[in-house]
């Protein structure tokens, strides 16, 4: 049986593999999201952010809910919440389609914890909405549609 080489034939190899390897790790970390971030959190990074006008910014984050004399939705939700995050630009949408009509609201948990338990939630997001009287007609959890909200708040509005 031949005698194997002490030193092996390809020392190249070896020296390629280690190239290789720190390339990888280098390319790796660029202050991006982290790999396991998730595929729909890398979506909305990826989204270019527009300026939106979402009405008067008395209506924008507020604590005065309902609107007194206007169809109110307010969503309650936070920001590191993946579907509240995916609602905010369904929110941005239909505050601009509903602008004079109806009062379109984002409270944030994370930023106002207290308001928890005022309105009962149990999860995020929680959509409520009232109608023009202040009394609440209905709530909602979890991500809904701009079709599904469209429709609650006309039917509001033809009241």
């Amino acid at each position: 049986m031949p005698l194997r080489h002490a030193t092996p034939r390809h020392p190249w190899r070896m020296a390629l593999l280690a190239f290789l390897a720190l390339f990888f790790a280098v390319s790796c970390d660029r202050g991006e999201a982290p790999q396991s971030a998730s595929i729909f959190q890398k979506e909305l990074d990826a989204l270019p952010a527009e300026a939106v006008d979402t009405g008067p910014s008395a209506l924008r984050d507020t604590l005065e809910v309902p609107v007194p004399g206007m169809v109110t939705m307010v969503d309650l939700g936070a920001d590191s919440c993946m579907p509240c995050r995916m609602m905010a630009p369904v929110l941005d949408k239909v505050a601009r389609d509903y602008r004079d009509r109806a009062a379109v609201v984002f409270l944030d948990l994370g930023k106002h914890p207290e308001q928890s338990a005022r309105f009962g939630v149990r999860a995020i997001p929680t959509q409520i909405f009232y109608d023009k009287t202040g009394k609440e007609i209905g709530r909602h959890e979890g991500y809904m549609d701009r079709a599904a909200i469209a429709e609650v708040l006309d039917r509001l509005l033809a009241q």
